[in-house]
């Protein structure tokens, strides 16, 4: 299999304004990238993915973030500008898209050549899936047009970690 795509948490609760935990204006301006990212590989045969934030009303994570995508509600909705690419979804309660989900399964049955990691936070989420998927000794690109935290450092400082220590291919010139 050429790709697969893991789209990560691009869901409401991250990507739209009026929740606790919305990422801010650097999330809107990837939704059209991701779009276009996701069109052309989808034309190319590539395996999408959506890895998505999804908690039990009383997850430990609560702790350190104010309660967000409890299973269920809007938040943990996929935004309507991505959900038709939507064919595959597996929920997620932890910042790795591996940690306590049958990704690493999937993945083992899709075989993919690469995998391509988009979505926010840069810093939390896309770096600790990389990480993993590094791990596991995948290739792995993550087009820096396509990620976006709340972070502006952060978010730089992810980028030259999933690179130069990590081993991902960053493309393209990180979102502003």
């Amino acid at each position: 299999m050429a790709s697969v795509v893991l789209v990560v948490d691009m869901v409401r609760g991250f990507c739209e304004e009026g929740h606790p935990l919305y990422v801010g204006p650097t999330i809107r301006a990837i939704i059209p990238r991701i779009r276009t990212l996701l069109a052309e590989e989808k034309a190319k045969g590539s395996h999408i993915i959506f890895i998505c934030d999804n908690h039990a009303p009383d997850d430990a994570e609560f702790q350190m973030f104010p309660p967000h995508c409890i299973r269920g509600s809007v938040e943990a909705e996929i935004v309507p500008e991505l959900r038709e690419f939507a064919d595959e979804i597996i929920p997620k309660a932890r910042y790795s898209g591996f940690y306590g989900t049958n990704l690493e399964q999937r993945l083992a049955e899709l075989k993919p050549d690469k995998i391509i990691v988009v979505g926010d936070c840069t810093n939390i989420c896309v770096q600790y899936t990389v990480a993993d998927a590094r791990n596991r000794d995948y290739v792995v690109e993550v087009p820096a047009d396509c990620v976006a935290s709340f972070d502006p450092e952060a978010h730089a400082f992810a980028l030259t970690q999933m690179e130069k220590v990590l081993g991902a291919k960053v493309t393209g010139v990180p979102a502003r």
